[in-house]
């Protein structure tokens, strides 16, 4: 489900919270003046929102105290490397110790005895012939040999030059390309205490070794956990998109499967670690790519915070993400919130950190796609949350196949929106959606002969405010044209967003 990671939880389920309710009001207030403040009632293509932009990671654009801090980080991590000094000394004998300290009082008594029988041995060359002391001194030889081999190993560890985070080698003199990215995270998430930000790595680095998370990719867990979180499509700005759906534990056969017991909140935190590593697999840690993901919070239907497991589940959560992913979650969208949702204001605030905090955009039902446009393109954002991303579609595969164009219209006006098809045998496609929709809207379609009749595509009719985006096909048998008619009946203006394409049937 899922953190900055930056809490990055919910990451978790973790993030299943916050923003202060004015916070959220505001935020809701942002999103309509955006709406309002465009009168031009043409057909556009839709821009990317400038509103949301990821710290840069190019030395060039830090501040001289942040590069200053980079560089202290960067020293204290090679020293530590270097002098083997970046994980805790292990309590218990490392694989192959244990065996050779159990031997280590055998092989030290062979030794004294080997040693005796050579000082007895001595003694007695004196007398020997030259020929059997020289086969005396052979044997001898091979036996201490052999006696060398028996003897303990040195079990200190050798620094690992290899060491490395999210793929990412750590040790600074190896110059990698990403080094510096990740390093950031940590200074960021600590305000460049560079103190703090390193003990903070030295703790991640430690817990990942400690519970084996570097091969937890491999590891299998419940299925019906893949409809609680998962992977889909990416932000205006390349970040993976991770989708959190917090309703499948309305279930109350799949919540105690999952919550019932600590044993079991365990597993589920584990299976999250197990996706955000995941996640982390699309990230690009280079200056200027993607290094952060963005996470969408679906609260629809969601358990209250009545329920005593999740939230446990929610605390742990916050402080794991929080603790060994800082900085991995560029914005925490918290959609379909209720009521309810405030109320966890109080309960986890005091375990996230302010800056985790910002990252919190909170939306109510009505404001659904509203909010998710700001961040995400329209083509990128699942059909049950307003977009026009489907699953397994089979006649938009990439944005090439038809661009994202928004019309915004005026109240009490109507707009019409025109698909061309001069030429016979045509098959049309095309989506659309209107915000809030609250219009009236039909389909036809237009011959060019002009005693030709129009054909009836779709019947008018009123599209409530809670319709989804529509998608509709034509085949032309006469040269015309499709017509979209978009009536707004209400007193606010309307957008619209809408694709289309065009192609000869026969090539369908």
């Amino acid at each position: 489900m899922t953190a900055d990671v930056e809490a990055d939880e919910n990451q978790l389920m973790a993030e299943d919270v916050l923003v202060p309710h004015k916070e959220g009001e505001e935020l809701e207030k942002k999103a309509v003046k955006e709406v309002d403040d465009d009168d031009e009632a043409k057909p556009k293509t839709v821009e990317k929102s400038s509103s949301y932009k990821e710290e840069s990671n190019f030395l060039s654009d830090l501040k001289e105290f942040e590069r200053k801090a980079l560089n202290e980080l960067k020293s204290k991590l090679e020293e530590a490397i270097l002098g083997n000094n970046l994980y805790e000394k292990a309590e218990e004998p490392k694989k192959g110790e244990k065996a050779v300290n159990e031997n280590a009082q055998e092989v030290k008594e062979k030794t004294e005895t080997y040693e005796k029988e050579k000082e007895e041995e001595s003694k007695e060359t004196d007398e020997k012939p030259p020929q059997e002391e020289e086969e005396e001194e052979t044997k001898a030889e091979e036996k201490e040999k052999e006696g060398d081999d028996q003897k303990p190993v040195d079990c200190e560890l050798v620094f690992d030059k290899e060491i490395s985070l999210w793929g990412v080698p750590l040790l600074p003199s190896n110059g990698a390309e990403g080094t510096d990215v990740v390093l950031l995270k940590f200074l960021r998430a600590r305000e460049f205490k560079v103190n703090e930000a390193f003990e903070m790595l030295k703790k991640t680095l430690q817990w990942r070794k400690d519970s084996n998370i570097d091969s937890i990719l491999d590891e299998e867990f419940d299925v019906d956990l893949s409809s609680a979180a998962y992977l889909n499509g990416v932000d205006r700005q390349g970040h993976p998109l991770c989708y959190n759906i917090f309703g499948v534990f309305e279930n109350e056969e799949l919540y105690q499967k999952t919550f019932g017991t600590q044993e079991k909140r365990s597993h589920f935190l584990r299976w999250r670690c197990q996706l955000m590593e995941k996640s982390i697999e699309n990230l690009d840690f280079k200056p200027g790519g993607a290094s952060s993901l963005l996470h969408i919070n679906d609260l629809k239907n969601s358990p209250g915070p009545s329920k005593k497991e999740l939230r446990i589940a929610t605390k742990q959560a916050v402080g794991l993400l929080q603790d060994n992913y800082p900085e991995l979650v560029a914005k925490n969208i918290f959609i379909n919130v209720p009521f309810w949702y405030y109320a966890l204001n109080a309960l986890l605030s005091p375990f996230l950190t302010q800056r985790t905090k910002s990252k919190f955009v909170v939306a109510r039902p009505a404001k659904v796609t509203e909010t998710l446009l700001k961040y995400i393109p329209a083509e990128e954002i699942p059909v049950q949350y307003g977009g026009f991303k489907r699953e397994n579609d089979t006649e938009f595969f990439s944005s090439e196949d038809g661009a994202v164009s928004e019309l915004i219209i005026k109240a009490g006006s109507t707009e019409a929106i025109e698909i061309l098809a001069p030429e016979v045998d045509t098959t049309l496609v095309w989506d659309i959606t209107v915000l809030g929709w609250e219009v009236n809207y039909k389909e036809e379609f237009v011959p060019s002969d002009e005693v030709s009749y129009t054909i009836i595509v779709q019947k008018g009719k009123k599209m409530g405010a809670n319709e989804g985006p529509v998608r509709n096909t034509f085949r032309n048998n006469e040269p015309g044209k499709v017509v979209l008619s978009i009536e707004n009946v209400s007193s606010k203006k309307k957008k619209v967003l809408y694709r289309y394409k065009t192609k000869k049937s026969s090539s369908f």
